[in-house]
């Protein structure tokens, strides 16, 4: 242990001058996004492709940045674990932006095929942009000292060091305990307890390209491959979908299999009536407003779109642009909604702000940002729109009630306690029989039949909760 602590602390080891190196455009922008994921909660699913593009990296720089920013972001628990012990001091002891550099070399060094020489001086050329001389030979002498030993001897050190088995989970899948136990919790109200460090790993595994072509307006390209579950959901081989999605008009969109399936529970648990009014209660950034306007269109229904904060009601309406249907894009309270316009939808999907403990892949940020105070508030928040919601159904009418988290508290929980407020009012449907019946292939579904809970370990799908429920007639 003496070894590694304090290897790298300025003065004790490596060159106490480190060469001049030239940085890579690549590590330079993936650094920035970390910078800003950091300073201004910058999501880094919108930032960086604005990054990469003004960067004008060629494909192969694009890759590299992207896979640097997502998976030090994804590992960040973890790799900071192994800087405090190569360093020999916590990292809130470390200046912030060398902190920064420090994740990305160790990602480099323990997680990729980049050559440790190459690793290390690109770090200090980094660190030499942000940092002082003492604080850039620090940065050398951190990083030497990992790389003299192999991933696996880090993992066994990190897992030495941890106070209890819950905080080895935590660190070695770099998850917050919190989070680790939440979802413990959630696997165990399916009796798949057992699943969890499965879970864990696929949360740090980069999702698929997933794409929807928007039932009745385009066709799937040639070579799509259909997806296992979703009837209008595949996937192509490698490289950026993008000029896919330009060639059609935006009608093959970029939308995870999961978010598919929650809207298409809503729209396809039964057929649809002519004049049926659908109500997307909180649309932002418009991905299920799109699919459910395609299927109120074939349908001869019509569709209300409301997200209350304007930028995302933009790319709402920016979503719903290429299907020809008028849909009109509200900024309304959704909590207030109901009271305004009691009983005046038939069918309304409620896709409720959560942790987003379900996409972890791809917002891998979230779970440094989110607490167990974050969850209680929006418990608040999600029951008061379910309860706006049920307000504006018709009677007969169909709500979906969905999230992308597993959280039991967010889940289950608001369900329950929902049926207990309205009580002879709202009834639950059978969700899995009808996520079944839509499915091209059967899901390994668990737990109560009706809920469903999706799963990337098990599905390759982001972690969506789906719950259809009833409003009962007069």
């Amino acid at each position: 242990m003496s070894g590694r602590r304090g290897g790298g602390a300025p003065g004790r080891r490596g060159p106490a001058r480190p060469p001049e190196t030239h940085v890579q455009p690549a590590r330079r922008v993936a650094l920035e996004v970390l910078q800003a994921v950091r300073e201004s909660d910058a999501y880094a699913n919108l930032l960086l492709p604005t990054k990469i593009n003004r960067a004008a990296l060629s494909t192969a720089d694009a890759a590299l940045a992207t896979e640097l920013t997502y998976g030090t972001l994804r590992m960040q628990g973890y790799y900071d674990r192994v800087i405090a012990l190569a360093a020999g001091r916590p990292v809130d002891r470390i200046d912030p932006p060398l902190l920064d550099v420090l994740r990305l070399g160790v990602h480099q060094l323990l997680s990729t095929r980049v050559a440790a020489h190459a690793a290390v001086n690109e770090s200090v050329g980094l660190a030499r942009q942000v940092g002082s001389r003492s604080g850039t030979g620090f940065v050398n002498g951190v990083l030497r000292e990992i790389g003299r030993h192999s991933p696996e001897e880090w993992r066994n050190y990190v897992a030495d060091d941890a106070r209890n088995e819950d905080d080895r989970l935590s660190a070695l899948s770099s998850h917050p305990v919190w989070v680790v136990r939440a979802l413990r919790r959630s696997l165990a109200a399916e009796g798949r307890g057992d699943e969890l460090e499965a879970l864990l790993a696929a949360d740090n595994t980069a999702p698929r390209v997933n794409l929807i072509a928007l039932p009745g307006l385009v066709e799937e390209p040639a070579g799509a491959r259909p997806d296992r579950f979703s009837p209008p959901g595949f996937t192509v081989g490698g490289g950026d979908p993008q000029g896919i999605v330009e060639e059609s008009g935006g009608r093959i969109r970029v939308q995870d299999e999961g978010s598919q399936l929650a809207a298409l529970v809503l729209s396809r648990a039964r057929p649809v009536e002519e004049g049926e009014r659908w109500l997307d209660l909180c649309a932002g950034p418009g991905g299920k407003s799109a699919l459910l306007a395609a299927e109120a269109l074939a349908g001869g229904a019509s569709l209300v779109a409301n997200e209350l904060v304007p930028a995302r009601a933009e790319l709402v309406r920016r979503a719903l642009a290429p299907v020809p249907l008028e849909v009109p894009v509200w900024e309304q309270d959704g909590v207030a909604l109901g009271a305004e316009r009691p009983d005046a939808f038939d069918r309304i999907l409620l896709d409720a702000p959560c942790t987003g403990l379900g996409a972890l892949r791809r917002r891998p940020e979230a779970r440094w940002r989110k607490t167990p105070r974050d969850v209680a508030e929006l418990t608040v928040l999600q029951a008061d729109l379910l309860d706006s919601a049920v307000a504006a159904l018709k009677p007969g009418g169909l709500l979906a009630y969905v999230t992308c988290s597993p959280h039991v508290g967010e889940t289950r929980g608001i369900v329950a306690a929902a049926l207990e407020r309205h009580a002879g009012v709202l009834e639950q449907e059978q969700t899995a029989e009808v996520v079944q019946s839509l499915a091209r292939e059967e899901l390994d579904l668990a737990g109560d039949p009706l809920t469903v809970q999706l799963w990337p370990h098990r599905h390759l799908t982001d972690a969506m909760f789906i719950a259809l429920l009833r409003k009962r007639s007069a």
